[in-house]
């Protein structure tokens, strides 16, 4: 049985102690019928996992917060609020005013101030990066920037966008975005398709950044290594495309590039984009539109398309993940913990040689999770996404 706080004490407030294991869980009805491309894809086995979990709050009181970073060597973390404040929080959990010099955001519908992460090179350049909505002519685009966080952290200057994706749409929905480095220096940025039947084609387009991974220079240049597209239109940049609303991206141990998108009704993916591949989106699909029509051709593979590594009907909608390391939860380093947005909580999928082997879900009484942010120790953070949204740090529960 679950052991519950008599009371609750502000900043670092005990929750509860819960057993890991998805006790009780069951996959639900499908929306499709469409058959897995292999054994793997789908429905791996459900694991129960044998340690407990101890949840505590570290700082409450945030509005819809969408990325975290840590800072290096004790800093804390620096929390987004879709709203548009960006805001630093202590590791004891004392929550700083908004930090000044921060882009002007859309936060309308999907919009607002999403991702954060600190530059490889913060201790001698200060620089961290965000991905935001940004309000322009014709609607608003995904855009990613980056700043020099001042000693005190209380203000950003020399902010200048590094990616504004093209064209401006109309519709604030599916942004994406994410923004991670890669083991070369290199930055991936996640983008949507903005989700209406006339934009999300879009993905498919290669002179458009909807529905694409991009690959830059932290400055915003193209790097070296990137793929050659026959279309003399297309954008420089483009890693990867025929994406829906990449939410989650994550480089493993080997510095391999993962990204996790939503679906429609069925059909949210996990992918390892590689360069030049077209992932699908919205000709192929494991789901179905939400008023029950097929996507795009009606199938679920297509030559010429990539297959993803594994989907889920129903879906999880997944917001950010990390891969598993450290002491804590030791049994599960390489393992990717994903923050579920709908039914809640977190999945863990356990991969051998690339292929899911292993689910399991974790925490499904904490609702809506936005992102997950693994600690040094093992241990890791959660943020929920709701009004009065939090931090949470899971640890294992001692004996």
């Amino acid at each position: 049985m679950p052991i519950r706080a008599l009371t609750a004490a502000p900043p670092l407030a005990f929750l509860l102690i819960q057993p890991a294991a998805s006790q009780g869980f069951t996959w639900g009805e499908r929306n499709t019928d469409f058959q897995p491309a292999f054994a793997e894809q789908f429905r791996a086995n459900l694991e129960e996992s044998d340690v407990d979990l101890n949840v505590e709050t570290v700082v409450g009181g945030l509005v819809h917060p969408w990325g975290i970073a840590v800072l290096p060597d004790g800093g804390g973390y620096l929390v987004t609020e879709r709203s548009g404040q960006l805001r630093h929080v202590t590791a004891d959990g004392n929550l700083s005013a908004p930090i000044g010099g921060v882009p002007a955001v859309l936060a309308q519908n999907q919009g607002g101030l999403l991702d954060v992460a600190v530059g490889p090179e913060f201790a001698d350049d200060r620089r961290i990066y965000l991905t935001y909505a940004k309000p322009v002519d014709g609607g608003s685009v995904t855009a990613a920037a980056r700043a020099t966080l001042s000693d005190d952290l209380a203000q950003l200057t020399e902010v200048e966008d590094i990616f504004v994706q093209g064209p401006p749409s109309p519709t604030p929905m599916h942004y994406g975005s994410r923004i991670v480095f890669l083991d070369d220096g290199t930055v991936a940025i996640t983008t949507g398709e903005h989700s209406s039947r006339r934009e999300r084609v879009f993905a498919q387009d290669l002179d458009k950044t909807y529905g694409k991974v991009m690959r830059l220079n932290p400055d915003g240049t193209v790097p070296d290594g990137n793929p050659s597209f026959d279309a003399a239109d297309a954008v420089p940049g483009i890693w990867s495309y025929g994406h829906r609303n990449v939410q989650g991206a994550a480089v493993d141990a080997d510095g391999t590039l993962w990204t996790i998108e939503h679906g429609p009704a069925g059909g949210d993916e996990l992918n390892r984009p590689e360069a030049g591949l077209n992932y699908g989106w919205p000709v192929i699909s494991y789901g179905e539109n939400y008023n029950g029509d097929e996507v795009g051709s009606g199938r679920a593979a297509m030559e010429g398309m990539e297959q993803p590594v594994y989907f889920w009907d129903p879906v999880i909608a997944p917001g950010g993940m990390q891969f598993h390391s450290g002491t804590q939860f030791g049994d599960w380093n390489g393992d990717l913990l994903i923050g579920s947005l709908y039914p809640g909580g977190v999945v863990r999928l356990s991969l051998e040689e690339g292929v899911v082997v292993e689910e399991e879900r974790l925490l499904r009484d904490q609702g809506r999770i936005r992102d997950v942010e693994v600690l040094d120790d093992g241990s890791f953070l959660m943020l929920t996404d709701f009004d009065n949204g939090a931090i949470l740090q899971v640890t294992e529960a001692s004996d």
